[in-house]
């Protein structure tokens, strides 16, 4: 296996679980959670699901730059020799990761406010703009590998 091939398959595995994690996430578990689960459960069931997806979240969004700019100097020789692709990809993941952010450090803990407070109203609303943010950030995820997929395209 070359150096790159390496740096390219941990490269995939990160946004495999980081996109494939939204996808379950948004697609299968919200909409089984809504039909079975009364507010009290579903909102604290979704604070344990995304403590623990945030977990391996946090390690995409590390492993993600790492092996990126390893394969853009592996393969490219830097960032001014690298194809319009690989900016444009550059570009959503930083995107990616502000909504994240903004996720993880400020709608977060909105929600576990509410369910310590028992308030599942405001537990609902801050679950609410939490999947809206997901649903953004799993389009954009989607558009990504859509463009690594079609990258001799570009």
């Amino acid at each position: 296996m070359t150096a790159f091939a390496a740096v390219y398959a941990l490269h995939l595995l990160a946004a495999l679980i980081w996109v494939g994690g939204m996808f379950f996430a948004w697609m299968i578990l919200r909409p089984a959670a809504v039909s079975v689960l009364e507010a009290p459960v579903r909102l604290t069931l979704w604070a344990e699901v995304f403590r623990r997806f945030f977990q391996w979240v946090w390690l995409a969004v590390l492993v993600l730059p790492v092996s990126g700019v390893g394969m853009l100097h592996l393969r490219f020789a830097g960032f001014e020799t690298a194809p319009r692709y690989v900016h444009i990809m550059i570009g959503l993941y930083i995107v990616m990761l502000a909504l994240f952010l903004r996720i993880q450090f400020l709608q977060l803990p909105e929600l576990r406010r509410a369910i310590a407070a028992q308030n599942w109203p405001a537990g609902g609303e801050a679950l609410g703009r939490i999947r809206k943010l997901v649903g953004i950030n799993l389009l954009i995820g989607m558009t990504l590998m859509a463009i690594a997929a079609a990258r001799p395209l570009f």
